[in-house]
């Protein structure tokens, strides 16, 4: 009995929770030694000397007689009661407080009794803190969840569009790599079976000059699209003069214009404005400019190309009285692949590519571009900035030199390409011979000891690269002035081509004045 009496008070005193036992005033009569560790207090310190008030902080004082007390009256209970008390060193002590009112019959009357049962409520606020915390974490998360699928429902729509764009793209291309064949083959069939009158053959080869004209228009545009988007394209600066890279994209485009019966006015100043730019790529923009506005203005429009100076910069606008541009377009009138209408109701659209490279020129120059329209229906003024260039004298342009007769060997596994570039190397006064494959190359230039030596790159037995290495290797082709002529076009493939040991890099279809030019450079005997 005395062993379970002293579990009892053990299991009184050493309570999770503090208990305290009180009169009705508050005085405390005795407290388990749990709550005397939290207080601070020893138990002969509290018993019959401290009222419970005196443990509580002035606002839990107040609250304790306003409500507790009130209610303690009315019900024996108060549950769950937030009260801050008091540490002997004055520290705060938020408790979580149960109260019950005992009252007890007497000779004397009632006694009554509060029995205090105190919860540290510390961890408890901590635990309520945390577990704001985690809710605020789990809204930021769910808040941050539906931003990303926000963000990803905008990049499917953008990769949606982007795939719209690229099939268009992809369609167009093939709409208008077709055009031009079409007309080669019909003229090349009629060519074929009937006996043609000279005025025949010239009009038939004007046809096919203006198809493959476009043809390499087309794929140069790509290429410098390329270019661009890879941060590749390497400007070769000069001064040069507006006005005569103007009137002669005005001639480049003569043929266009005619045959849409388009009225062009030109409107230049009788002086020179100078820049500071590669001069084939300026003309690419203007002439991309002309042509953008002859092919979205009806037949028999009005077309104008203006240069001014103007604060520093030329100012070179060209203006129509076209389809015009809608408010929404001019913001992505510029972007890649961008068209106006779809590939199957347009006649004369392009691949899209035309004003992305435009843009692309115009910004490595420094300058800029901008597009205005009234609307749809009322024309449109694409006006370019360029930054002129500090005054200087503008150097006189030369005349390409005619080719030196040389013994040329053509290199080209495609017998048709060789066939006509050796017709063509012999109209320049030239003695031609031609090879299909590297290792009939390297036997002909020992017996043939060709000065010059035009070389295909993919060849069926060695590239052209390696064929270039071994012909610079013999005591034939030390000398021997080599020539690229290949497809390939980008700036690591004219890197490669020099690394390789070759003199010039010319693209197919080959600019046949460059290539004069080429062989009348100093060099050649």
């Amino acid at each position: 009995m005395d062993s379970a009496a002293t579990s009892l008070d053990a299991l009184y005193d050493d309570a999770p929770c503090g208990l305290l036992l009180a009169d009705a005033d508050g005085l405390l009569l005795h407290a388990n030694a749990t709550a005397c560790a939290w207080l601070g207090f020893t138990l002969p310190e509290l018993a019959g000397i401290v009222r419970i008030q005196d443990l509580m902080t002035v606002g839990a004082r107040l609250f304790h007689h306003t409500h507790c007390e009130p209610v303690l009256q009315a019900r024996d209970s108060v549950a769950e009661l937030q009260i801050d008390l008091r540490h002997r060193d004055g520290t705060r002590l938020p408790m979580l407080v149960n109260i019950v009112r005992r009252r007890e019959a007497g000779p004397m009357g009632d006694t009554v009794h509060d029995q205090w049962a105190l919860f540290m409520a510390t961890e408890r606020q901590s635990y309520e803190r945390e577990l704001r915390n985690a809710r605020r974490a789990a809204e930021e998360a769910l808040e941050a969840r539906r931003g990303a699928e926000l963000q990803l429902q905008a990049l499917n729509a953008a990769l949606s569009e982007a795939d719209r764009r690229k099939d268009e793209f992809l369609a167009t291309l093939s709409h208008e790599l077709r055009n031009p064949l079409a007309p080669l083959r019909s003229a090349l069939e009629v060519m074929r079976h009937s006996t043609m009158a000279q005025d025949t053959s010239a009009r038939l080869l004007s046809v096919f000059d203006r198809q493959l004209h476009h043809l390499t228009h087309l794929v140069d545009d790509l290429m410098e699209v390329s270019r661009i988007t890879q941060d590749k394209m390497e400007l070769r600066r000069e001064t040069v003069d507006l006005t005569q890279l103007a009137r002669a994209a005005v001639c480049d485009t003569a043929g266009l214009m005619e045959q849409a019966g388009h009225r062009l006015s030109v409107e230049l100043p009788p002086h020179p404005v100078t820049v500071d730019a590669d001069p084939t790529r300026i003309n690419q923009v203007v002439v991309n400019l002309l042509t953008n506005a002859a092919k979205y203005t009806p037949d028999g429009g009005r077309i104008a190309l203006s240069l001014a100076v103007d604060e520093g910069m030329a100012l070179l606008a060209v203006r129509d009285n076209g389809i015009g541009l809608p408010r929404h377009a001019l913001a992505t009138v510029f972007d890649m692949f961008s068209q106006l209408e779809p590939a199957l109701q347009r006649s004369r659209g392009g691949l899209g590519i035309g004003l992305s490279l435009v843009r692309g020129i115009v910004d490595l120059h420094g300058g800029s571009i901008a597009a205005e329209s009234e609307g749809e229906g009322r024309g449109s003024c694409f006006t370019v900035r360029l930054p002129l260039a500090q005054l200087a004298a503008l150097p006189e342009p030369a005349a390409a030199p005619a080719p030196a007769p040389a013994r040329i060997l053509v290199v080209d596994d495609n017998a048709d390409a060789a066939e006509m570039l050796l017709m063509a190397l012999e109209l320049f006064g030239c003695e031609v011979r031609a090879a299909h494959s590297a290792s009939a190359a390297l036997a002909m230039a020992q017996e043939f000891a060709p000065e010059v030596a035009l070389l295909d790159i993919g060849l069926p037995d060695l590239n052209g690269y390696e064929l270039a290495r071994r012909l610079r290797a013999t005591d034939t082709g030390r000398h021997m002035r080599l020539i690229a002529a290949t497809g390939w076009g980008q700036e690591k493939d004219r890197q490669r081509a020099f690394d390789a040991g070759f003199d010039h890099h010319l693209t197919k279809p080959i600019d046949f004045d460059r290539l004069r030019s080429v062989l009348g450079a100093p060099g050649l005997s």
